[in-house]
């Protein structure tokens, strides 16, 4: 979303700037029309490609990152979009409606950590074992149960083996909440530390 609307304030003013830049050119300077559209849209395109870089140095020092940090973090977030694409189109194929829940808690709390990375790259670093380890595991083995699920004859040694799959599941899902709350202990200590000093202040006396 706010890559969304740093897109559209700075095209909102580029486009202004083209405008300007057109009529100074055509009316003020008496430019060939060609020639002062020209012109106008290399104002435009400078304006945008200038405000683009200045958000992106902006991001950079706001994260405390080299641009070859962020590129490297930037990489490995689309590649975990594509993974978290491929876990929801698998979530659709559940029927068994108990375990549809789990899969989708697990999906909630996965989008959740995807999307605080996001907001915050320096924070990549530590979910580190989220994304290079528990997000690969997550998606191969809510894979694995909708293949091995929507086989219409299963024996006993697929019975079995969807029911691991199940509980392992189950086990994942509690390893990548706690891969949340690893990339949050920071912030939770923070407001412990802020709700210590209110109350120390509030009751000078306690």
């Amino acid at each position: 979303m706010y890559k969304f609307l740093t897109v559209v304030v700075r095209i909102m003013i580029a486009i202004p700037v083209k405008s300007t830049i057109w009529l100074v050119s055509f009316f003020a300077y008496d430019l060939p029309y060609w020639h002062a559209s020209a012109i106008a849209l290399l104002g435009a395109g400078l304006t945008y490609g200038l405000l683009s870089a200045s958000i992106y140095f902006r991001t950079l020092k706001k994260n405390q990152l080299k641009m070859r940090e962020y590129r490297y973090i930037r990489k490995n977030l689309e590649e975990a979009n594509r993974k978290i694409r491929r876990m929801q189109k698998a979530l659709f194929s559940i029927r068994q409606f108990a375990f549809l829940k789990e899969v989708f808690d697990m999906l909630r709390t996965v989008r959740k950590i995807y999307q605080v990375t996001k907001k915050e790259p320096k924070r990549f670093y530590q979910g580190e074992k989220f994304y290079f380890s528990h997000l690969d595991s997550a998606v191969e083995l809510t894979e694995k149960y909708v293949l091995l699920s929507s086989q219409p004859k299963k024996n006993s040694e697929m019975e079995k083996a969807l029911s691991e799959t199940r509980h392992t599941i189950k086990e994942m899902k509690t390893t990548i909440e706690n891969d949340l709350y690893h990339i949050l202990s920071g912030d939770l200590e923070q407001l412990h530390f802020e709700l210590d000093y209110a109350k120390h202040t509030t009751n000078p006396h306690k």
